[in-house]
């Protein structure tokens, strides 16, 4: 294997391959080194593992810790108007997402009943009722659409916000600060202020869940008396965010991917059994949730590598999922791929509590919505797609759609004309 790359200082951003590849500069790491030294902006000697055997083995050695608060936390990027920070961070109570365990298992093992594959396969048909209301109300829209605002956005912030206990009508302002605290390049003011007001928002919404508890996940937790208000908070927050984010981008960018590629739009849309490998192959090739961060409590060996006890390690799960050593010609979108072991969700302890809801959802919305529009296509070049670069999960602002012929009509009864989107009926945790 070559190592004549040189060392990168700063981690590769601009997505010069390509909407949906790697940056070239990453790709060429994982080519000559999956496990390279990295200068980070503010001088840090960290790591960046972009193979797929070295990001698997990684994601489940516990001693690549989570947790920010055991060290400086060095961004790969630069960041304007971000200070450089000189002391670790303090740990958040809740956001088990940045714990290890125990702490990360106790949080963790309180949500597990609510997101079983049975539980989520329960709301199987609430979530495609939901999708097809939600293109009822596209349907209705004079041609372009913003297919992010008309559908990618709504359908999992429905789904999320009932199983949450979070009142829709208050997606707006929910929306708005998630959308804030993920943008890569603002200041920490700006993002502290989003995080400070979605955080009191869901304090507020725990504590009168707390007092007066309903039938949804928020108060199922609020009825314990070993978890905390703030934690509750926490968790809330944590959930809440990757409910509804992380699918909508994959919504909007997968929709932008099979509308680049029209001969695996065409044969899914011929033969709708193709839709569960398709959404794999989708995540697979897409990995919204590029970039993730780890922290090495001691020296480790990996891919013939010492990573040194203190180094930030930086995991980038689309190159992993776009080895060749792992994955056939594996910058081609092929839905009748078998992407099994795909990374997208994570691995390890921290994978994905809520994959199987994620795939039930992007199952019926990309199904839902070939079904229903069977001609739709970009309304503007595809060049001018707007895509986030600018935010730590990846995907496309807006994606203007349009369609030459009335949309079929939908499936069943399920959805009624002119009614709103229905809501998803809770199945309370055992």
């Amino acid at each position: 294997m070559s190592r004549t790359v040189p060392v990168p200082h700063g981690l590769p951003m601009e997505r010069d391959a390509g909407p949906f590849d790697p940056p070239s500069g990453v790709t060429r790491l994982r080519e000559a080194r999956p496990v390279s030294p990295m200068v980070f902006p503010d001088g840090h000697e960290g790591w960046l593992v972009t193979g797929y055997h070295e990001v698997r083995r990684l994601m489940a050695d516990t001693r690549f810790s989570s947790r920010q608060d055991i060290g400086i936390l060095h961004v790969p990027f630069e960041t304007p108007g971000m200070p450089t920070p000189t002391e670790p961070s303090p740990q958040e109570p809740g956001l088990f997402i940045s714990m290890d365990p125990p702490d990360h298992t106790r949080l963790r093992r309180m949500l597990t009943g609510a997101f079983t594959v049975r539980r989520m396969r329960q709301l199987e048909e609430h979530i495609s009722d939901v999708v097809e209301r939600q293109l009822d109300e596209m349907a209705r829209l004079p041609g372009p659409v913003d297919l992010v605002e008309a559908f990618a956005l709504p359908v999992p912030s429905l789904v999320i916000c009932e199983l949450l206990g979070v009142p829709y009508a208050d997606r707006e302002s929910f929306q708005g600060d998630s959308a804030q605290f993920l943008v890569k390049d603002q200041s920490l003011e700006e993002k502290m202020a989003a995080y400070t007001a979605l955080s009191t928002y869901l304090s507020e919404l725990v504590t009168r869940k707390r007092a007066a508890p309903g039938e949804d996940i928020l108060s199922d937790l609020a009825r314990r008396d070993d978890v905390t208000i703030e934690e509750l908070v926490g968790i809330a927050f944590l959930l809440l965010l990757a409910g509804h984010e992380t699918t909508a981008n994959m919504l909007a960018l997968g929709t932008f991917a099979l509308l680049e590629h029209p001969d695996q739009m065409a044969a899914l849309r011929a033969d709708p059994d193709l839709l569960p490998g398709a959404v794999e192959e989708l995540m697979r090739y897409l990995s919204v949730v590029d970039i993730l961060l780890r922290y090495a409590t001691e020296d480790i060996e990996l891919g013939g590598e010492t990573i040194g006890a203190g180094s930030t390690v930086v995991v980038s799960m689309l190159a992993a999922n776009r080895d060749p050593r792992h994955f056939d010609d594996p910058d081609t979108l092929d839905i009748r791929r078998t992407a099994r072991g795909q990374l997208a969700f994570g691995h390890g302890v921290h994978q994905c509590l809520g994959q199987q809801l994620a795939r039930i959802e992007m199952r019926a919305g990309f199904g839902g919505l070939l079904r229903r529009f069977p001609t739709l296509e970009l309304a503007v070049p595809a060049g001018d797609v707007r895509l986030k670069t600018d935010m730590t999960i990846y995907g496309v602002h807006e994606l203007p759609v349009t369609w030459v012929e009335q949309p079929a009509e939908p499936r069943g009864s399920t959805a009624r004309a002119g009614a709103a989107p229905a809501a998803v009926r809770h199945q309370a945790p055992a």
